[in-house]
């Protein structure tokens, strides 16, 4: 199975990639995939790319979903 996660972007660097914010984790992305891309945008990244931009309602969701199945398998 793979899994992909928003990320919110919170630098760009020269060398194509950006730092991204996975929930207080932050990482290097690459953004060879994706044009246009700018700080705050959210991205939904999967093995270190960053496959397409979406808004915040939807990373939003995405998140709380991911949240409330890792809470119901703690649980």
């Amino acid at each position: 199975m793979c899994v992909a996660i928003p990320g919110r972007v919170l630098a760009l660097e020269p060398d194509g990639t950006a730092v991204a914010d996975f929930g207080g984790t932050r990482r290097s992305v690459s953004l060879a995939l994706v044009e246009g891309v700018g700080v705050g945008d959210y991205v939904i990244v999967h093995a270190g790319f960053a496959l397409h931009r979406v808004d915040a309602e939807e990373a939003r969701q995405t998140l709380e979903l991911f949240r409330a199945v890792f809470d119901e398998d703690a649980g």
